[in-house]
């Protein structure tokens, strides 16, 4: 189930949608078949990013309880023919249990070469549920001191879940404010505090966030896509470098 990843954050705000929206685009931009799920019940937010807010009748709930069969509760995004979305429920009543996603996603990985589960924020029941059908996580985080103390509780949460594959994606980062707060003498003190290996730095790009509210890929040479796309190759195995801090 190395095909099945995680998305998570200690806390609320980061940007955790938008890096799943973001790299979901940019794993399908390189010809793969890429499923997003959305475990925020209650508070799903994918299906206004790949534009099918509009479209959208069933969602992960009715597939669970037998209203729908999965291929009628799966949409393809507005923008990619490679990238699909399973919704999340309306309300939190209906999150799934961590047992039965484990079962869905199981059946589900077999028709795509990546399943992207976009946790909800924190380490409650949704959590636990998008947890127990992956085996690898990233960890969305701020360069923060709150932030990262959220980080390494999601990171235990995830160890006892059984998720021991995980690495850290730093969002917004901007090199000017980071230095300014100074509260970490450089990212290498952030990744310590987070306790999980980095893979990615995404910089702060508002271009990013406005291609999310606006349901199209980010740009691909916009500093948030370029992040993305080396984000989605290293997913992949290839070994790229991390760009200099200066250049973030």
């Amino acid at each position: 189930m190395e095909t099945v990843t995680v998305i998570t954050s200690g806390k609320g705000g980061v940007g955790k949608s938008t890096v799943t929206a973001g790299l979901g685009a940019a794993l399908a931009a390189r010809g793969r078949r890429v499923l997003l799920i959305d475990g925020d019940a209650g508070l799903g937010c994918l299906d206004h990013m790949l534009g099918i807010s509009e479209r959208r009748v069933f969602d992960i709930a009715d597939v669970v309880s037998g209203a729908a069969e999965p291929d009628k509760a799966v949409y393809t995004s507005s923008f990619s023919p490679n990238l699909f979305l399973l919704p999340a429920p309306g309300t939190e009543e209906d999150v799934v249990s961590p047992d039965v996603m484990r079962e869905l996603v199981g059946v589900l990985a077999r028709y795509y070469d990546h399943v992207l589960i976009d946790s909800p924020a924190g380490v409650g029941q949704g959590f636990l549920s998008a947890a127990a059908a992956a085996r690898r996580a990233l960890v969305v985080a701020t360069a923060d001191p709150v932030c990262l103390r959220d980080t390494a509780q999601a990171r235990l949460r995830l160890r006892e879940a059984g998720v021991a594959q995980q690495r850290l994606v730093v969002n917004r980062f901007s090199a000017a404010a980071f230095r300014r707060q100074g509260c970490y003498r450089d990212l290498d003190a952030v990744i310590d505090a987070a306790g999980v290996r980095l893979i990615a730095v995404v910089p702060e790009d508002p271009q990013l966030a406005a291609a999310g509210a606006a349901a199209r890929p980010a740009p691909p040479k916009s500093p948030g896509g370029m992040a993305l796309a080396r984000l989605a190759a290293r997913l992949e195995g290839e070994h790229v470098p991390l760009p200099p801090l200066q250049k973030l």
